[in-house]
């Protein structure tokens, strides 16, 4: 535990860091970006009209857009100041808000984001709106919708970050989230994604070993976090994150999946292990040349460039986490990425 603590400490440090340089740094910014310019974490993808947009981790939640991936103009932040709700939630909270979502549903764009403090379970997810991503559209405007979940420390084998929305087999919304502790939940969703549907209906989606009890502060070494649900064929695939983020070129993450062809599992790697019980066929590692690690993805199969894998990877040389995109060949019906 004495190693898992350091190594905890020090990505905290590093998250501090960064979070320190981007604040500094966002009015010297340049706004525009070339592909591998792009310094982002826990980036998610949507397409609207012709243009690619991109969210990340950061002051706000971060925005960019592109119209061909390689080319990137910085948008001006989701967010521009915290909500009562959320300061008087956690009195902690800056805007340095993490791991966001976006999906198209019920007419509007829905963006779900966490809030937290790391290595901690002090966490919450919260849920903004807009009925167009276009930052030059009189329509557009993200509005704050408040909170969906909340994870308190000693009292939750669970934490309230890296949300995901997705449709079950009948078009009803689900949210699958979590990191450490008790591995990642499943609970489905109200009809307006609002709130989490009465009565609640929960489920472990993704889980790995530990070596103590729970609850506890501490979020422990089932390192496993940032699920991500996608529909191909006749199955749903369940995406996860393991091992360890935000320790730059020290960093271990590495992504895995498995499949259903149910939207709420069991999910099954190719070698018939339920996830929930520390199951997962790799999808991609670091490299240890170019990438310490790779992880936090997004899977989109309805892109006009085809199915691509979109994640952040660890940079051996400077440790920043960079925007990786790559394309998929479903092979089999398992995801094979271009090398």
């Amino acid at each position: 535990m004495k190693i898992i603590s350091t190594l905890i400490i020090a990505g905290a440090i590093l998250s501090m860091n960064v979070q320190a340089q981007e604040n500094q740094g966002r009015k010297e910014r340049p706004t525009d970006l070339t592909y591998d310019q792009m310094v982002v974490h826990d980036p998610v993808m949507a397409y609207e009209d012709s243009v690619y947009y991109l969210y990340t981790t950061g002051y706000g939640v971060g925005s960019f857009s592109s119209r061909d991936l390689k080319n990137w103009h910085v948008e001006k932040p989701c967010m521009e100041a915290l909500p009562e709700w959320l300061t008087q939630t956690q009195p902690f909270a800056g805007l340095h808000l993490w791991a966001p979502d976006v999906i198209y549903y019920g007419g509007e764009w829905h963006l779900f984001y966490s809030s937290s403090a790391f290595a901690k379970n002090t966490s919450l997810i919260g849920h903004m709106t807009t009925p167009t991503l276009n930052p030059n559209d009189k329509e557009f405007g993200w509005k704050d919708k408040g909170m969906i979940i909340q994870s308190v420390p000693n009292r939750d084998n669970w934490n309230a970050i890296d949300p995901n929305i997705f449709l079950d087999e009948e078009g009803s919304p689900w949210m699958v989230f979590g990191s450490f502790w008790g591995g990642l939940k499943m609970v489905k969703m109200n009809s307006d994604l609002s709130a989490i549907a009465q009565p609640e209906e929960w489920k472990t989606a993704s889980a790995r070993p530990r070596s103590f009890s729970y609850p506890s502060e501490d979020p422990g070494d089932g390192a496993v976090e940032a699920p991500f649900v996608t529909k191909y064929g006749d199955y749903y695939y369940l995406f996860v994150s393991i091992d360890y983020c935000c320790r730059g070129a020290e960093s271990t993450y590495k992504v895995v999946v498995g499949r259903s062809e149910n939207a709420t599992g069991p999910y099954i790697d190719k070698d018939g292990r339920q996830m929930q019980f520390d199951g997962g066929t790799l999808v991609i590692e670091g490299d240890k040349k170019r990438y310490s690690a790779v992880g936090h993805c997004s899977v989109y199969n309805d892109m006009p460039v085809g199915p691509i894998f979109v994640s952040h990877a660890y940079d051996m040389e400077s440790g920043a986490p960079k925007l990786l995109i790559k394309k998929i060949n479903w092979t089999d019906g398992w995801p094979i990425l271009d090398r």
